[in-house]
């Protein structure tokens, strides 16, 4: 176990206290730029908020080092959201109380839906960097106008049309089942993604499907109840450690014995990979498990993005969730639109923000007008390991769509 030395440990309580530590004091002579950031950052998902704080914090700490937005420094106020709508919601509340320009983060598309339709009221941008469901940008913004909404991360359309587009072509792939989180992402995802599927493949059959809620713990009766209808495929959504129990708990039960594809949806997310490494070092998932992320580390290969790497690993001793480089993209985003408008007003600064184009280690991403929904590409890609190239598994024969051919596009179909 790596020996935490007391700098690093002052450092880590200090980001830990977020919005609780001691008043900002500027060195510029000027009051902050303030963002309230918020994540879930307790119980079995809290990796998710830790890094939705780290990614936040280490944009502010750059900027800030480097002159600031307008000459002013940036100021993160971070809240735990608990996975729970009225905590996210007095959170919102409270960032609103305590001066904040900005809002960023959220994880669960829940509470996304939650808190959009406040953010007019409190006249506060959000700029939502994990919560996925594609209601946010395609009904909230495109259908309804709430304008304060824009989200950076990729929406469900990465959990589902992507691989529709990677599983389509095996025609091995005949019987499918679905393991899902019983929330919001997760019926949007599963809807979405049979749904595409059986558009190219109307010869796929739907064989089960079995919903686990949040803080599910033991997964082997659904696990069970699928595989007495003999899937070749298993798309699961439960996330962050919860996924990591759900594959340990199908390894023991022999599922990849048995199925010749699973989908975990975000998969690739660093946590995950973290958790199942030595699994994957054994070869207990036997090459049959498929992901992706909203980011991964390892792509694109560029300069930026290994430049960021290397500076997340130095800052903060582990590589980037993908809702550490959401966010992280999200308050350069900021950055960029309140510089572009010359004003931290709302009025202002939500026409730069549509349309903008920005560099972000993720690649370049566009905030498309209509609604606010930043596009990208991320590859899907099947998970290995190997200690040449990093401590903790990781995503392989990587697929990589153009976002073009994935991402739905106004008008929205219903």
């Amino acid at each position: 176990m790596k020996k935490i030395s007391r700098r690093t440990f002052l450092t880590g309580s200090a980001l830990a206290l977020g919005s609780l530590a001691f008043p900002y004091v500027s060195t510029y002579g000027q009051q902050p730029i303030k963002i309230g950031a918020q994540g879930v950052a307790s119980g079995s998902h809290a990796d998710y908020g830790r890094q939705i704080q780290m990614g936040a914090t280490m944009a502010a700490e750059e900027i800030s080092a480097n002159g600031g937005i307008l000459g002013r420094p940036v100021e993160i106020l971070f809240r735990d959201s608990e996975l729970n709508k009225d905590v996210a919601l007095k959170n919102a509340r409270y960032f609103k109380e305590q001066g904040a320009d900005f809002l960023v983060g959220t994880d669960s598309s829940g509470i996304a839906l939650a808190l959009g339709p406040v953010l007019p009221e409190l006249d506060l941008i959000q700029i939502f960097s994990h919560a996925a469901t594609e209601k946010l940008t395609e009904v909230l913004v495109y259908k309804k106008g709430i304008k304060h909404i824009f989200r950076i991360s990729a929406p469900v359309y990465q959990d589902a049309i992507v691989p529709a587009l990677v599983f389509k072509d095996m025609p091995e792939i005949k019987r499918i089942a679905n393991l899902g989180a019983d929330y919001e992402y997760g019926r949007t995802s599963w809807k979405m993604f049979h749904t595409t599927l059986r558009k190219f493949r109307p010869d796929v059959e739907i064989a089960a499907e079995a919903w686990a809620p949040f803080f599910t713990a033991d997964f082997t009766p659904h696990l069970s109840a699928l595989l007495a209808k003999d899937p070749d495929l298993i798309f699961a959504t439960p996330w962050a450690g919860e996924a990591v129990l759900m594959l340990r708990q199908a390894t023991t039960l022999g599922v990849f014995d048995r199925i010749k594809i699973w989908w975990q949806a975000m998969g690739g997310s660093v946590d995950v990979m973290e958790g199942i490494a030595r699994d994957v070092q054994k070869g207990k998932f036997k090459g049959k498990l498929w992901a992706t992320a909203r980011y991964i580390w390892n792509w694109p290969d560029t300069p930026e993005n290994k430049a960021f790497v290397a500076r997340f690993k130095k800052r903060w001793g582990r590589l980037p969730n993908y809702s550490a480089e959401t966010t992280y993209s999200a308050v350069y985003a900021l950055k960029a639109a309140v510089e572009k408008a010359k004003s931290t007003e709302t009025a202002a600064v939500i026409p730069a923000l549509e349309g903008l184009t920005l560099s972000t280690p993720a690649g370049k991403r566009y905030f498309r007008p209509e609604d606010h929904q930043a596009i990208y590409s991320v590859p899907a890609g099947r998970v290995t390991f190997d200690i040449k190239v990093a401590p903790i598994a990781f995503l392989t024969d990587l697929k990589v769509f153009p976002a073009e051919q994935y991402y739905r596009k106004p008008p929205f179909a219903s």
